[in-house]
């Protein structure tokens, strides 16, 4: 999952940095720290209190079943947005496939290069190697509600996938349609802040969405994709998506972006991103 860092151009306003604005100083970074143990407990908290738990020992394990199976659906090279500690991205490149990981936080950056995949330290709202070319986009793992406004990444996972490519997208469990803002958080004690710690002054508010599949589905329709699919497991549902088989405006094609050692090279129309 990409997280406390991630959000869309609108709330961060042209030339200004994603991570200038939101800079935990709580031990370096409540993620960053949950990556490296391997564990959480880890929360999404709105103002009011509420709490949604991070599955932080599934994303750092190896891919279940259930990932799996997704894996088989992608189709040519594969984008995973917000790709957290890279369970995803290491498991189709033992599987020899293309794939590309992007997060906002360098702690998974490393955690999934460690892993053998490739990864970018990169938003999703920021320029991309092979944009219009990939075959497959993830939004996996609650994805779907970076930056708050669930219709402007849908626009975005389009402008990176080739015509007609595929994007599958995890969705709520219950039927919801929200956009809050929220703080991510380390271990709570009886009243909702960790023990000792000042929350504020290690994670901003960030806006957030979450969306169950029939509100996916209304967005997704209304910005022209085609549903390929729909389908649970383990208790987490997924909807697969189809981008329009033709382009309204002109193709955007970036493929020189270079994040630490990973080069990118000169892609084929089915391999944006090369082996590193």
């Amino acid at each position: 999952m990409s997280t406390a860092h991630e959000a869309v151009r609108a709330s961060t306003g042209p030339g200004r940095h994603l991570l200038d604005v939101c800079a935990p100083s709580w031990g370096d970074d409540p993620y960053a720290d949950a990556l490296r143990a391997g564990r959480g407990p880890l929360f999404l908290r709105r103002a009011d209190g509420w709490l949604l738990p991070l599955d932080v020992e599934r994303w750092c394990a190896h891919a279940d079943a259930t990932d799996l199976d997704v894996l088989e659906r992608c189709e040519g090279a594969v984008l995973d947005i917000g790709c957290g500690p890279g369970r995803l991205v290491a498991a189709l490149a033992a599987r020899g496939r293309h794939a590309l990981g992007i997060d906002v936080s360098r702690a998974a950056v490393a955690h999934t290069t460690g892993l053998g995949g490739q990864a970018l330290h990169r938003s999703v709202f920021e320029p991309l190697p092979g944009e219009g070319r990939w075959g497959t986009a993830l939004l996996l793992d609650g994805n779907i509600g970076i930056g708050g406004d669930p219709s402007a990444l849908l626009e975005r996972a389009a402008e990176l996938l080739t015509p007609g490519g595929l994007l599958i997208t995890e969705t709520a469990s219950v039927d919801i349609d929200e956009r809050v803002d929220v703080r991510l958080v380390p271990a709570v004690g009886p009243h909702g802040a960790r023990e000792g710690v000042d929350e504020t002054a290690y994670e901003r508010p960030f806006p957030w969405a979450r969306l169950g599949t029939p509100a996916l589905l209304r967005r997704a329709g209304r910005a022209g994709w085609r549903v390929s699919g729909q389908w649970t497991a383990d208790g987490r549902s997924f909807v697969a998506l189809r981008s329009r088989s033709t382009r309204s405006s002109p193709e955007l094609a970036n493929s020189t972006a270079v994040i630490s050692s990973h080069r990118v090279r000169k892609p084929s129309p089915d391999t944006p991103v090369a082996d590193a």
